[in-house]
């Protein structure tokens, strides 16, 4: 259910609505029936009635006046449905919602949540004792849950385009692909040009409107809306894109904004949604669809037929000719130009304007024909030569604003001051123009320049590294190559390991023996047994903090034991009260009670190790956590005994090998820890049983253990490696390294970053050190560090010079250039965007690029998921959760080698425009 409650709380965000045949509302109805239906009792369920839920909700509707307003509505919609079906042999209801009618009538009708709590609070007379809704924690959690969905809007609406205006991350990529190949047939290794066309912006019939995943909009802003007015508007207004096909009908309208006036024209099959299902129709339609400026058009030539309402062609500033609008008859050419005429006012207006007539409103100009030269005097002119014209040439004219298209008065003047000009002057304005222009140029490029160097210089190596020299790299680092250099470590330099890592990875048979030199456990110049030797220390090091940490554990585990115990016999001295007053079969229920505490009292009692029996009673005064009590069966209850053991010094043969237990911690690689306490101090605070350090220490653990617990259980679940023992592993190296830090403390995702350690090194005090190496750079990301803004600000940087367009974009549509969609990506270093063998290339590559390229490669990574489906991303128009949608679907989907060859040649790109190459 909670999974279910949290897709739809998503789509009700990203997708602005919720639809009620949402695949996320069928799941979500199911499971929410399973947990109602849960341990029903036979008589509340009915014992003659096959729908259990419908029998449920009739009896609670008899003493529940909500429920008994579901069941009114619910049986009048299974009437409808049953008789639509009989009449047109078809149900409008779906199959699903048929099996789960009674659950989403009431989350459509907002009363699911009362109905669920009503439940809960009467559940002993409709539950067995196992039923979920009986839990007295599980209960209300479940109803609480259902206040979210209740609070949302459905809708059944949808769109003619609904399957392709809202498709699946999955859908667009490969509608993408599927668009790119008809489009493009340049080679594919050539990556396209970091160019596409604005929506809305398009100034002739080869400028079109956005693709067909905007159409929805599109569609939209051809109506009145907040941001324009719509001033005119007529259907099946013919044009004729091309010479060689037949004019089609579409849709005119004239909008004005604040700044401009736009004429748009959209076919027909674009507004009513018949085209097929083919991307390809779509496009082409979408060729011929217009949107002009108004600002951009000089004259309107006019023409009237006898066969039609007229025909208007538009002529720009440059002398082209759009396509010719023909109107249908019934006066409409006369509107358009009326309506045109009062929006161009007051700042503009028609030459010659169009004369108002009493009764008629406005009508054309009484122009005459113009007499053709030698026709004779104006006495001569017959009754046929009077008739008026039809034909005419509107101008629009801007009186206050400069133009080369200016007032006829002027026109001589301009000429005679033209001719006067010297020919001379003419030139030197021009030179001095052209200079101007290409120094101007010059100073911004410079300028860019600057911006790049102040800001993207601390980001990559100065150094550019090729992978073709001395060899190629792109085969990475093999057997062959680091055998030989196990042998000899004169024959390969560090740097040129490093290269190899760089662009081509690691053979993964050999990832168990490289990442630690990788992550700075070992030094490529140690010899064999230099690592032996490091081995050992820290392996020493590990056992002395596994048994710090778990000699602390114990404790935790007995007080919690302790408050346990205590809140059991609270809550059976009330029942003994309450026994009081019952009968005799409920009497006997609390003297069972009371068999239960007695039996928790011998475990009270068992012997423990040495420290255990001489530590007193902790009062309580530490965090509580109710889940992680030692009888709940939690995960945590069965470290107790493993605890219990190991404080006695007893460690199993893994973690003892080639150490004595006497053994001191090393004053080696490892920091010591900033709450290290030597075993004999220990013990004496131990025995105290006071004192600030002791309980600080105690309540502080305990808080971070909780955590530890819950992340461990959850983390990559599915995965084959994951099993009991090697959680096991996963959380004895994750508690010793909380022990070390605790003025630090464990944040969620620490887990997601040491479980592919532990994948590749299977071993717990290896996996413990290179992950407290890994930690000195990743610590930084997470809340207490500051890192996280700085990615952000660099991200920024780096999109605004590299990628100007998209980040323009960004800008616009809501200005998500802050780039929080990218938190989890530089928190995990990629972990949960890619599969397990995607993360492992990844990480060796970013290790490996602080020595090559730039120690702030996941940026680059970054930068290169953002660019692989930036067309995408500009098709669509995508805002920030539309964003955060696509990424989020495209986890675990992305093409990681195509990612990394697209970062490396960013980073190569970078250093190219800082040398200024």
């Amino acid at each position: 259910v909670t999974a279910a409650v949290k897709l739809i709380m998503e789509e009700a965000v990203t997708r602005k609505f919720v639809h009620e045949d949402s695949s996320h509302i069928v799941s979500f109805c199911a499971a929410v029936e399973a947990c109602v239906l849960h341990g029903l009792k036979r008589r509340a369920a009915g014992f003659l009635r096959s729908n259990k839920i419908a029998a449920l909700f009739m009896k609670v509707g008899k003493s529940f006046a909500p429920a008994e307003e579901l069941c009114r509505k619910t049986h009048t919609t299974r009437a409808l449905n049953n008789k639509t079906a009989q009449s047109f042999n078809q149900s409008f209801l779906s199959p699903q919602g048929v099996k789960n009618l009674w659950i989403r009538t009431a989350l459509f009708e907002k009363v699911l949540d009362k109905i669920v709590q009503y439940l809960v609070e009467n559940s002993s007379k409709y539950y067995e004792k196992e039923a979920v809704l009986m839990d007295p924690v599980d209960g209300p959690i479940l109803a609480s849950l259902l206040v979210g969905p209740c609070a949302l809007e459905y809708t059944k609406m949808k769109t003619a385009d609904h399957f392709w205006t809202d498709p699946s991350a999955d859908e667009l990529v490969q509608r993408h692909r599927i668009h790119s190949g008809h489009c493009r047939q340049d080679s594919p290794s050539k990556r396209p040009a970091l160019c596409i066309q604005k929506r809305h912006s398009s100034s002739s019939m080869d400028e079109r409107p956005s693709p067909s995943p905007s159409a929805r909009e599109y569609v939209e802003s051809l109506h009145q809306n907040n941001r324009a007015t719509l001033l005119f508007g007529k259907n099946n207004v013919l044009v004729q894109p091309r010479d060689d096909m037949q004019a089609i009908p579409g849709y005119l309208s004239l909008h004005q904004t604040a700044d401009i006036m736009t004429l748009k024209w959209t076919p027909n099959q674009l507004m009513n949604g018949s085209v097929g299902d083919l991307d390809y129709e779509r496009s082409v339609y979408w060729d011929y669809a217009t949107t002009i400026p108004l600002h951009d058009i000089v004259y309107l030539h006019c023409h009237q037929q006898v066969d039609s309402g007229g025909t208007v062609v538009l002529v720009s500033q440059d002398g082209i000719q759009r396509p010719p609008l023909r109107f249908p008859k019934g006066g409409h050419l006369l509107q358009f130009l009326s309506c045109l005429e009062n929006g161009l006012l007051p700042h503009g207006q028609l030459d010659p304007p169009l004369w108002s007539q009493r009764g008629k409103g406005k009508v054309f100009p009484k122009l005459r024909k113009r007499l053709p030269q030698g026709s004779g005097s104006i006495d001569s002119i017959s009754d046929k030569e009077e008739e008026e014209a039809t034909d005419y040439v509107f101008r629009i004219i801007f009186p206050n604003s400069q133009s080369e298209f200016g007032d006829n008065n002027n026109n001589d003047d301009n000429l005679v001051s033209s001719c006067r000009t010297p020919l001379k002057l003419l030139c030197d304005n021009m030179k001095y123009q052209i200079i101007s222009r290409a120094f101007y140029g010059w100073l911004a490029y410079c300028r860019h320049l600057s911006t790049v160097r102040t800001h993207l210089s601390a980001l990559v190596n100065h150094t550019i590294v090729a992978s073709d020299v001395p060899r190629d790299a792109y085969k990475g680092l093999t057997t062959d190559v680091w055998q030989r250099f196990l042998q000899d470590r004169t024959t390969y330099e560090e740097q040129e390991l490093l290269r190899l890592v760089y662009f081509g990875g690691v053979e993964h048979s050999l990832r168990k023996e490289v990442w630690p030199f990788l992550l700075g456990h070992y030094q490529f110049s140690m010899s064999e047994s230099e690592r032996m030797e490091v081995d050992q220390q820290v392996r020493v090091c590990y056992q002395q903090t596994m048994r710090e940490w778990l000699a602390c554990e114990e404790i935790v585990r007995q007080r919690e034991k302790e408050q346990h115990a205590a809140a059991l016999a609270k809550c059976s001295s009330v029942a003994s009260m309450d026994s009081q007053k019952m009968s005799h079969r409920d009497s006997t229920v609390s003297n069972e009670v009371f068999e239960s505490v007695e039996e928790v009292e011998p475990i009270e009692t068992e012997p423990k190790s040495a420290e255990a029996k001489q530590a007193p009673r902790i009062p309580n005064g530490a965090v509580q956590n109710e889940t992680n009590s030692p009888d709940s069966g939690h995960p945590s209850s069965r470290n107790f005994s493993v605890a219990s053991g190991v404080s006695d010094g007893s460690f199993s043969a893994e973690d003892s090998d080639g150490s004595s237990e006497g053994s001191s911690a090393p004053s080696g690689e490892l920091r010591a820890s900033p709450l290290h306490i030597d075993a004999v101090v220990r013990n004496e605070i131990i025995e105290r049983g006071e004192g600030n350090v002791n309980e600080e220490l105690l309540d502080l653990y305990t808080l971070n253990l909780h955590r530890i617990e819950k992340d461990v259980q959850r983390c990559d679940r599915n995965y084959w490696y994951f099993s009991a023992a090697n959680l096991e592993k996963l959380r004895n190296i994750m508690c010793s390294y909380i022990w070390r830090h605790l003025d630090i403390g464990y944040v969620q995702g620490m887990c997601d970053l040491l479980a592919p350690l532990l994948v590749i090194l299977d071993d717990e005090p290896l996996a413990f050190s290179c992950f407290s190496q890994l930690m000195k750079r990743m610590n930084q990301n997470f809340p207490h560090g500051g890192a996280m803004d700085t990615h952000f600000a660099n991200m920024r940087s780096l999109i605004q010079i590299l990628d100007s367009e998209l980040f323009e974009l960004m800008h616009q549509n809501g200005d998500y250039t802050h780039f929080y969609f990218c938190y989890r990506w530089f928190l995990l270093d990629f972990k949960r965007e890619l599969v397990y063998d995607d993360v492992f290339a990844v990480w060796e590559s970013i290790w490996a690029a602080k020595y090559v390229s730039s120690s702030h490669f996941v940026l680059f990574i970054a930068l290169s998921l953002v660019e692989m489906y930036r067309d995408i991303i500009l098709d669509n128009n995508m805002d920030f959760t539309d964003i955060i949608k696509f990424f989020n679907e495209m986890a675990e989907h992305h093409n990681i080698k195509q990612a990394l060859t697209l970062a490396r040649d960013l980073v190569c790109k970078v250093q190219l425009l800082i040398e200024n190459k």
